[in-house]
């Protein structure tokens, strides 16, 4: 991974021109993309640290693009629209992005944005103390938390950055409830854009890939009129 590029894809080239030099201006190498297929291009060969991701984008969308980055990679995606719809952040928070601003933005706030989920990113990748066992376990599921790697009965499953760090979150608080506002804030954090709907989105989307019947889940399980927690009593 390049520990300092920028990966923007945006075809309205001036304000990824405006964006890229507000970021060039931070210290980052910034490779900007004119359309969704050469982005995907761009994002294999570079293997940036971030990806800014517009949603409407010639020969491939913004859609399918951060679907098809989340088939091999975690990194931070803010993706940008100029579609203000409740239903867009939901679709663009439910395909693997971390993040939703709405155009027209101010680059600067873009900027912070950028950093603040690299700091979430870079911490939360460090979290653990060297003597500190980098694995949970819990029946057929385990997670690897400084690989960033989740296994279904040895079986890899694939998670976004976002999907993981919930995951992770629950599982080594077992037991405890966690309302949707805490999970919000401890994730996305109170400078993201968005509600907590996310959450219900990417708890829906975690317990699609590692529960067994996701209807009838053994490990997230719904605490009615509060929240989620992350249930070993039956494991």
């Amino acid at each position: 991974m390049n520990e300092d590029t920028i990966l923007i894809v945006e075809d309205e080239k001036e304000i990824g021109e405006l964006v890229r030099d507000y970021l060039n201006a931070s210290g980052y190498n910034v490779i900007l993309s004119l359309d969704g297929k050469d982005g995907l291009d761009q994002f294999h060969k570079a293997n940036p640290i971030l990806v800014v991701l517009d949603v409407m984008l010639p020969h491939l969308n913004g859609i399918d693009v951060c679907r098809e980055i989340r088939t091999s990679s975690n990194v931070p995606i803010i993706m940008m629209s100029a579609k203000k719809s409740e239903t867009d952040k939901i679709i663009g928070l439910g395909i693997g992005a971390d993040d939703y601003i709405a155009k027209p933005f101010s680059p600067g706030e873009l900027v912070a944005r950028i950093k603040a989920q690299l700091r979430r990113y870079k911490d939360f990748s460090q979290m653990n103390k060297p003597e500190t066992s980098s694995t949970i376990t819990f029946d057929k599921l385990m997670i690897d938390e400084k690989g960033y790697i989740v296994t279904v009965s040895g079986k890899k499953v694939d998670l976004s950055a976002k999907e993981f760090q919930l995951l992770h979150l629950m599982a080594k608080n077992m037991g405890q409830v966690f309302s949707k506002e805490q999970l919000f804030d401890k994730i996305w954090g109170f400078d993201s854009y968005g509600d907590t709907s996310a959450v219900t989105v990417y708890i829906r989307k975690i317990r699609e890939k590692i529960e067994e019947n996701p209807s009838k889940p053994k490990y997230i399980v719904t605490v009615w009129g509060v929240g989620y927690k992350f249930d070993g009593s039956s494991l």
